[in-house]
């Protein structure tokens, strides 16, 4: 048995006893996307898949380094750290390339119970029952763009991460020189995607000193964010191994362009036929398609916050720098922020390039989706497709973006729709957990504060 055949926690159990596994790795997905875990013992392993294992609820509190925030129910004083009970999930098995074949087995896991309200992935899945309901079967796919630096953990740190060693001095977008000259970086990233059951359609240079870019190829469901997940934590794992960095901060530098995390999205119905393509449609869009574009198109500056989850988002949402600033749509327009991607029926789709490569995959898929859903059933029109260069035009009030991370949290907070998609729950906490986030920076000093004020004022 291989871990790709796994579907059970029968299967889980025959593949482990197979391979005579000591330990076995399992992840969470937390709040930022990124997996949180451990090694268990072959036994407390089996008696997870029997019973679940318990972890603390409050990795949905906690931002990169663990800086708690302050979350109702989660990290406030009643909530005493509780732990909560999570599954684990047997068809997400795979290999880790690296680790020893005795403990070189890796599942994901999911939060049961009241913590689900909290879960990404849950809020996934809850839309993605939505549109079973409606007769569609959702698929996306992901495409990560990061930042390589010749540089450690360490060494990162110890510089406060200012003056770092990008691993190209220039733009280089898709110059294969690049590309040639760290082939045993590219290649061994691969390699690691193919062991990890992680299909990526390319890897290339990407237009930015040290920018790259992985488009990881579509599947059906939670399957695509899952994947997407997944390859967050291990590229980055990767890289440290091999004596480098990654970062996927939506910007993280004032002299970098912003890093994104497009998504592609279509829908086929309950047999598998596209229904995103009729040949009598403008460039071959069918009024479905239509329909689910007017819905992101509409939705999407209220839902903004899911896509644009931190308060250094915001850096990336410029003119100028091909990150989407208002919700405009376009055919093969990547100035606009819903790019209409014609083709044949099974590639007819839109790709989103307004998530940073910072979004949770989870939630900008479950966004995406549910707005599109929400078009649907609401019969909603796309406006007119846009034409050029839309950081040149005018674009109407309705569709901009908010101004600010305090505005997009607001109007997330406050939205009515993304209750009735995402649940009362959900968007209480991720609008109280990015307020958190918010409170903290608003008062940190920054270097140009102090560059233009110090010596003056």
């Amino acid at each position: 048995m291989i871990p790709s055949d796994v579907r059970t926690a029968a299967d889980a159990k025959n593949l482990v006893e197979e391979r005579d596994a000591q330990h076995v790795t399992l992840g969470v997905p937390d709040l930022q996307g990124f997996l949180r875990g451990k090694y268990v013992s072959r036994e407390k392993f089996f008696s997870a898949l029997d019973k679940g294992f318990g972890l603390p609820a409050v990795i949905y509190a906690l931002d990169p380094t663990d800086v708690i925030l302050d979350v109702s129910g989660l990290s406030d004083p009643a909530s005493a750290y509780h732990d909560a009970t999570v599954r684990v999930l047997p068809e997400t098995c795979r290999e880790i390339p690296w680790e020893s074949p005795h403990r070189n087995l890796f599942f994901l896991g999911q939060f049961e119970g009241d913590t689900q309200r909290y879960c990404p992935r849950a809020v996934y899945q809850r839309v993605a029952e939505r549109a079973a309901t409606m007769g569609f079967r959702p698929f996306h796919s992901c495409e990560l763009e990061f930042t390589l630096f010749e540089e450690t953990a360490r060494s990162a740190f110890d510089k406060g991460y200012r003056n770092l060693q990008i691993s190209s001095p220039h733009k280089s977008y898709e110059v294969l020189l690049r590309q040639e000259v760290r082939s045993e970086f590219h290649n061994g990233l691969m390699d690691m995607c193919t062991a990890m059951n992680l299909p990526v359609e390319s890897v290339h240079e990407e237009m930015g000193p040290g920018f790259m870019e992985a488009a990881l190829r579509y599947d059906e469901g939670v399957s695509a964010p899952d994947k997407a997940v997944i390859f967050k934590t291990f590229a980055k794992a990767y890289a440290q191994r091999q004596g480098m960095l990654v970062t996927f901060m939506a910007r993280w530098s004032n002299n970098a362009d912003g890093q994104s995390g497009h998504v592609h999205i279509s829908l086929r119905d309950r047999e598998g036929k596209p229904v995103f393509h009729d040949p009598a449609g403008e460039r071959g869009m069918s009024q479905t398609m239509r329909y689910f574009l007017g819905g992101m198109q509409a939705l999407m500056p209220e839902l903004l916050l899911l896509l644009g989850p931190n308060i250094n988002s915001f850096k990336r949402y410029l003119p100028g720098i091909f990150s989407p600033i208002a919700a405009t749509w376009g055919f093969e327009n990547r100035t606009c922020a819903l790019r209409v991607i014609p083709g044949a029926p099974m590639s007819q789709r839109v790709e989103c390039r307004t998530p940073g490569a910072d979004a949770n995959p989870y939630l900008s898929m479950a966004c995406l989706l549910g707005a599109g859903l929400w078009g649907i059933e609401n019969k909603r029109e796309p406006s007119v497709p846009m034409v050029g260069n839309v950081y040149m035009q005018e674009i109407p009030e309705p569709l901009k973006f908010p101004a600010s991370f305090v505005e997009a949290i607001d109007r997330f907070g406050n939205s009515k729709i993304a209750r009735e998609l995402f649940g009362d729950g959900f968007v209480d906490f991720f609008a109280e957990s990015r307020a958190a986030q918010e409170r903290d920076f608003r008062g940190l000093v920054s270097d140009v504060e102090l560059m233009r004020f110090f010596e003056y004022i």
